[in-house]
């Protein structure tokens, strides 16, 4: 009996555990819906690790930036329940937020085979470093701004000539935020000394502030306006999740008080919107929103400020900015350039910073600014005065988000280029359609063009390196020419390639009526009847070529050979191209490549008159042609 009250006890203790563990699943769903990532990861790791488990505790680990943890807990994840035959589109996300996490890790190679299965192409991070290292137009001098009393400061942004408005988490009397276990944000202003200290701190003003968050401010050219974040206190239900949105919010200053503060008429309780940012004239505002109809995730939105103080419909700005995952954090400068922080477009991890220009009308291209303002974890709320190239940028690169003063330089790295023209150097034509290679100094080619119509060249290039550029063209001799990018300033190369051709430089080598480039020898090459053996006569007229050859040493040869029409058809045929390869064997014999040679049998198909037939022309017509041919291939 004893027996079995102990197996009756011992299974209400199991029981007793799945329940409890149950509960605390149930508790850390709730708090990973609330995203209060931190609270679910600790509940999560003391669990069974199930899929969910695993799945949700990586996420928790990754959103709250601990990517040394998350990069662990994915591993653990994808080991236990990754199927190659069944990738679900949840796994798919994860592959994005792992590879993320390993760039966060600088662990870019391995990164890049997690985004190429991703995005199903291939993906090479270093080789983007490498371009964009050239191509990004400006380098930044970033340091951080010095303030004690900091505990998470972002989204720093212009007020008078001498203030700034930021956002910050210092003030311990607000609610705590479940996500980060900081208290809400408000906004401040302060000052910025010389040195890049920030001073004079205080609250922005208590119409503003509430026990919410409030962040991101953007003020109109006259100060009279501001508009910034304000998230809800009500919690919608969104699919299984609750969520508090965000909503832009409107102030105006009237009698030193901001007032009439109201949310925009485009906000929703459905979707956020976030990271206000006022267009020089003050006609256009710029957001970004996660609202229906977006390309997923955040997507960056422009919407009209009318005159009468009304607003337009929301327009997503489009594919060439917006990506599938997130783009926020907008700013408009005076000069209409576009700066957002994506994690979308390429870039070495996290968010990073963006700009693009306003071109007749349109948004370009996005470029990435670089690695001396991004880094591997999250980079925003970038900000600039560009007549003065000195502005403000947040990070958590450190841990914690902070606000770091730059001062912006010109890239002098996409002022190093070697470029040119291609032409003929007799008649000084342009040589359309040539092929140009730039190498480093032990010949290994770094790029290659073929050049379009107007014959030009460029190539991006590096300092203190030296390189050889190269023009080839069919029939052409090669040209190359030495250079290098000298510590003394010499950044820019204009080289001209002038190429001669075969026909101009040798007499010997002439253009057919067929515009094919052939080598003319002084004597014909003579066989002995039906054999196909070099004669000591056709060797002496060979050594000809030879010499040719080995003078350029890059020209290829295809050698012919040719019969009259007297015999079979198809012995003639194969006798021509015993011939052609006795010919080649004959030439490799005396040092030439092998490589550089074809040979080619056409038998009597290829006659150089009207003797396609026995017994119809005299013996001299006939032996015209019986013959080789020497043709340039390149």
């Amino acid at each position: 009996m004893k027996k079995y009250i102990y197996i009756f006890t011992c299974l209400l203790f199991v029981s007793t555990i799945a329940s409890a563990q149950k509960g605390s699943i149930k508790r850390a769903n709730k708090l990973f819906e609330l995203k209060a990532y931190k609270e679910a990861a600790s509940v999560y790791e003391k669990a069974d690790r199930t899929k969910e488990v695993l799945r949700n505790l990586a996420d928790s680990y990754y959103y709250n930036s601990d990517m040394g943890k998350a990069i662990k807990t994915y591993q653990e994840y994808f080991k236990a329940n990754l199927d190659s035959d069944a990738i679900d589109t949840e796994d798919m996300e994860l592959y994005f937020r792992y590879a993320q996490a390993l760039k966060g890790a600088n662990q870019f190679e391995e990164a890049d085979k997690w985004l190429s299965k991703y995005y199903a192409k291939p993906i090479n991070t270093s080789e983007f470093v490498y371009e964009n290292n050239k191509t990004t137009p400006h380098v930044f001098n970033m340091s951080k701004l010095q303030d004690l009393k900091s505990t998470s400061d972002f989204g720093m942004t212009f007020y008078d000539e001498d203030e700034v408005v930021f956002a910050s988490s210092r003030n311990t009397s607000n609610p705590i935020f479940a996500w980060d276990n900081l208290p809400y944000l408000d906004l401040y202003k302060g000052t910025i000394t010389e040195t890049g200290a920030l001073e004079n701190i205080e609250p922005f003003s208590e119409t503003i502030n509430t026990s919410s968050h409030e962040s991101n401010a953007t003020f109109s050219d006259d100060k009279k306006t501001m508009y910034f974040n304000r998230t809800s206190k009500k919690r919608v239900k969104i699919g299984d999740d609750k969520v508090a949105h965000i909503k832009i919010y409107k102030a105006e200053l009237i009698n030193g008080t901001w007032t009439n503060i109201s949310a925009l008429p485009f906000t929703s309780d459905q979707y956020s919107t976030v990271h206000p940012s006022l267009s020089k004239d003050g006609k256009t505002l710029y957001f970004s929103s996660d609202m229906e109809g977006g390309y997923g995730g955040f997507d960056i939105y422009k919407v009209a400020v009318n005159n009468d103080g009304t607003y337009g419909a929301p327009e997503n700005l489009g594919s060439n900015i917006n990506t599938k995952h997130r783009e926020q954090f907008p700013f408009i400068s005076k000069y209409n350039v576009l700066y957002f922080s994506s994690i979308g477009h390429m870039g070495f991890g996290g968010l990073d910073v963006f700009r693009s220009n306003l071109v007749s009308g349109n948004f370009d291209k996005p470029v990435n600014l670089g690695n001396t303002v991004n880094s591997n974890l999250d980079d925003f709320g970038y900000v600039i005065r560009e007549k003065d190239d000195k502005g403000y940028v947040s990070s958590n690169r450190t841990g914690g988000d902070r606000v770091y003063g730059f001062v912006r330089e010109e890239n002098i790295l996409t002022k190093y280029l070697v470029e040119g023209v291609v032409a003929d150097k007799n008649s000084k034509e342009l040589l359309v359609g040539s092929l140009v290679t730039l190498m480093d100094e032990s010949g290994t080619v770094l790029q290659d063009t073929i050049i379009g119509k107007d014959a030009k060249y460029l190539f991006k290039i590096d300092p203190n390196t030296k390189y050889t550029v190269r023009g080839t063209r069919k029939a052409y001799i090669p040209t190359d020419i030495e250079f290098s990018t000298d510590s003394k300033g010499k950044v820019q190369h204009d080289i001209e390639l002038v190429l001669e051709s075969y026909a101009d430089a040798e007499a010997r080598i002439q253009e057919n009526i067929k515009g094919e480039i052939q080598i003319i020898l002084d004597k014909k090459i003579f066989f002995d009847y039906d054999k196909s053996n070099i004669r000591e006569d056709a060797a002496k007229t060979l050594d000809v070529l030879v010499d040719l050859m080995k003078k350029y040493e890059e020209m290829e040869v295809e050698v012919s050979a040719h019969t009259d029409a007297y015999g079979h058809d198809q012995f003639n045929l194969d006798l021509s191209k015993e011939r052609a390869a006795s010919t080649v064997n004959y030439l490799v014999s005396k040092g030439i490549d092998e490589k550089r040679l074809k040979s080619i049998g056409y038998g009597e198909m290829q006659p150089l008159n009207k003797c396609t037939e026995e017994d119809i022309c005299e013996e001299s017509e006939y032996d015209i042609n019986r013959r080789c041919e020497f043709k340039i291939l390149n």
